[in-house]
């Protein structure tokens, strides 16, 4: 099942046929870092399997980092507008490829009217972005109310001539989120961007969002996803990627594969991993890489895998589909897994 409509952002298509695509969101505020650093921060994850980065944009003086960054940002830019629509305007005329509201929140309706008249002018994307704890009251579960809710603000930009949208319904809690995405999905054929909000941590923020956007993902439900952390927006987009990869709806990218430590290791797979998953996922190869933690069970166990590293003292070895393929020192294990992974 696919969203009947697209949505389409600097020409990434959202919806329709399109992949699902991967977001995350900024965790910094502008002037905290060097442009030149955000937009090398957004090459790395952008590496990895994000194709689009949200920005909060809060105040006039974003406006001049906001634009630079848009200017010249590998994946599109999208602006996160809370209250103010003069801040929406000012966000696309600053270069957003999109915007995401919640026109509940943005007051009187002639506020969002011009909102939408100006990204009309500009060719911008508009997500419609509801979450359960900013709802007009109402009858009805909190999943219809929300449903309701974005029909209606559709309703209006489509008045307008406005259907460039993509549409997020969220909660904390996962099965209300579920259920309305569900529920919009029966009503609606604009895309959806699905996530659990305010998931927790790191850990608890990936099995939550394993759990609800899994079994969305399974039905055909969701365009694009964002795994909401409190943690490092690389993790966010680490756990996207491998969430499209069990799903079966990416083949992009390396498949990690590392055991737990015990009292029985000799290579440091934690260390290793930390220092080198992002490298790992950054590289455009179908191939499954095994970090093993001795040499008793790893070269047997990672028999399966393209390549495996493991050691045992100061050596390290290196494996081929099971076989030896270099032996170097501990201290250039990194580099030299990525040398033989460079004559795949």
């Amino acid at each position: 099942m696919f969203s009947e409509r697209s949505a389409f952002v600097r020409g990434l298509e959202i919806g329709g046929k399109a992949p699902v695509r991967i977001q995350t969101t900024y965790d910094r505020p502008f002037g905290a870092e060097s442009t030149d650093d955000i937009l090398r921060h957004i090459s790395s994850l952008s590496a990895m399997g994000c194709e689009l980065i949200r920005f909060a944009f809060a105040s006039k003086s974003d406006a001049r980092y906001f634009s630079e960054i848009a200017e010249h940002s590998p994946i599109p830019v999208v602006a996160d507008i809370h209250f103010d629509y003069r801040m929406a305007i000012l966000a696309i005329e600053s270069g957003a490829d999109k915007i995401r509201i919640n026109p509940g929140n943005i007051g009187a309706e002639w506020k969002t009217r011009e909102i939408v008249k100006a990204a009309l002018d500009h060719d911008t994307a508009i997500r419609i972005g509801l979450n359960s704890g900013s709802l007009p009251e109402g009858s009805g579960s909190v999943p219809e109310r929300m449903v309701g809710s974005a029909l209606g603000y559709i309703e209006l930009f489509e008045s307008m001539g406005f259907r460039n949208i993509v549409v997020s319904l969220k909660s904390s809690d996962g099965a209300e989120t579920a259920e309305a995405a569900r529920l919009f999905a029966s009503e609606s054929g604009y895309p959806q961007h699905i996530g659990v909000t305010e998931a927790g941590d790191s850990v608890i923020a990936a099995v939550r969002s394993a759990w609800t956007l899994g079994s969305l993902l399974s039905s055909g439900i969701g365009d694009t996803i964002r795994i909401s952390m409190t943690g490092s927006i690389d993790d966010e987009v680490a756990a996207a990627a491998e969430l499209l990869r069990i799903t079966g709806l990416s083949r992009k990218g390396v498949r990690i594969v590392s055991c737990p430590r015990c009292g029985r290791h000799s290579f440091d797979t934690i260390g290793f991993l930390k220092e080198n998953r992002n490298r790992l996922l950054a590289l455009d190869k179908n191939i499954t890489v095994a970090i093993m933690g001795c040499l008793v069970n790893g070269p047997g166990e990672a028999g399966y895998a393209d390549y495996a590293i493991t050691g045992y003292g100061d050596k390290v070895y290196i494996y081929r589909k099971g076989s030896l393929v270099l032996k170097t020192s501990s201290d250039k294990a990194s580099d030299a897994l990525f040398e033989v992974l460079g004559d795949e």
